[in-house]
C-alpha cells in the first residue's frame, strides 16, 4: 500500500469526552471509508502512526433523518474504528500526522 491510499482508508479521528476517555485504554477511534475491512484499518493505523496494533472493533453509525428549513433530508452513514493499541504505545490526535 502506497501512502495515499493509507491515507484515503482513514479519514479523521474522532474527537469527542468518550474517545478522549478511551484513551486512557489504549484506544483511539477514528472515521473510516465505509468500504474498508478491519485488516486495511489495522495496516493503515500501523503504517501511519508507527504503532503496534492489538485489535480493530468497527462501528456503523446509521444515518439520521433530520429537517433543515422544512425540507427533509438524511444524514450520511458513518463507519469508526476503535483501535486498541500495544501497551506503552501512544498516538496523539490532536497534532497533525
Amino acid at each position: 500500500m502506497n501512502t495515499a491510499s493509507l491515507y484515503d482508508i482513514i479519514l479523521s479521528p474522532v474527537i469527542t469526552e468518550k474517545s478522549t476517555a478511551a484513551s486512557e485504554f489504549n484506544q483511539v477511534i477514528f472515521k473510516v471509508r465505509q468500504d474498508a475491512t478491519k485488516d486495511q484499518i489495522k495496516k493503515a493505523v500501523e503504517k501511519l502512526f508507527d504503532v503496534k496494533v492489538l485489535a480493530v472493533n468497527t462501528i456503523v453509525r446509521k444515518g439520521k433523518k433530520k429537517r433543515f428549513r422544512g425540507i427533509p433530508g438524511r444524514q450520511k452513514d458513518i463507519k469508526k474504528a476503535v483501535v486498541r493499541l500495544a501497551e506503552g504505545e501512544k498516538i496523539d490526535v490532536t497534532t497533525g500526522i
